[in-house]
């Protein structure tokens, strides 16, 4: 018998990975899988040009992570009520290049949005945005609102929904997940066209737009066809609207425990590593947001 994927979480030494561990072993509790907490000791190539400066500094590092692995897996187990199975690693390398390979076995990985020592202005750092776009696996960015220092443990799922294949995927772990907590899932399937805008002079009442609408609402039932049969405990609310994407799926983050969305929509060209929603949602939205690839 196979086990379990874990979920793995990376940590530096930031805030931002220390809200990841959080999130990380509630996760890990609901789902009753083991939580892999790992960190990455990375000696700069100009070091080795000397063997004694290159010795001493991964001694400094490995210390550093060691005491840092301790750390979270205390925080990890103080942030569940009952125990839970933490594993911690330290691995050498590049740290995006550590994560890609680890998520080829595991059930999720997550991150902060940015790491220990990046620009205080960027929003996503370049090892999240890596992971996000290259992963194996599910990628949780656990960003947005706190309390205490927590991501919101409260709130609906909530799930974008296109009909694309990426959402097909999203739509799934978005159910097993609001299953695993015991949250509400909210499915949102969000449209727009340029011939029905309002500013040309649409309105709900035109036949075009009724038209799209049905169409859309039609894809969204499908899209959630067989689930809820698989998933009878989760309580679904179906929402089709004309907008843009970002803006309400957005609005939804701002009471949600977590958004799930495929890497890339349906308009989104095939060579894409992430679509424009996904990408502008890992800036922007108010809590995690889990990135799924098909």
């Amino acid at each position: 018998m196979n086990a379990p994927k874990p979920i793995v979480v990376a940590v530096d030494g930031s805030e931002s990975s220390s809200t990841a561990v959080v999130w990380a072993a509630k996760a890990a509790a609901a789902t009753a899988l083991p939580l892999k907490i790992v960190t990455v000791v990375h000696v700069p190539a100009f070091y080795y040009s000397e063997p004694y400066l290159a010795a001493s500094f991964r001694e400094e590092l490995e210390a550093t992570a060691k005491a840092r692995l301790a750390s979270a897996a205390v925080l990890a187990q103080q942030s569940v009520e009952g125990p839970i199975e933490i594993i911690t690693e330290r691995h050498e390398g590049k740290v995006s290049r550590v994560l890609i390979e680890l998520s080829e076995s595991a059930h999720f990985v997550a991150a902060g949005p940015r790491g220990h020592g990046e620009l205080t202005g960027l929003l996503v750092g370049s090892v999240t945005s890596s992971l996000a776009s290259h992963a194996q696996c599910p990628v949780a960015v656990v960003r947005g609102r706190t309390l205490d220092g927590a991501p919101p443990s409260e709130g609906p799922i909530v799930v974008g929904v296109d009909g694309s294949e990426c959402s097909h995927a999203a739509v799934e772990v978005a159910f097993a997940h609001a299953s695993a907590v015991g949250a509400p899932l909210v499915a949102v399937n969000v449209w727009s066209d340029v011939s029905v805008q309002p500013s040309l002079g649409a309105t709900p009442e035109d036949p075009l737009w009724s038209s799209i609408q049905e169409a859309e609402e039609a894809v969204l039932s499908e899209s959630l066809a067989g689930f809820q049969e698989r998933y009878p405990d989760v309580v679904v609310e179906r929402v089709v609207a004309r907008d843009r994407p970002v803006r309400v799926l957005s609005d939804y983050a701002e009471a949600a425990q977590l958004i799930v969305v495929g890497s890339r929509g349906r308009g989104g060209f095939k060579g894409m590593l992430l679509g424009s929603t996904s990408n502008a949602l890992l800036h922007s939205a108010d809590c995690p947001v889990l990135i799924v690839r098909s």
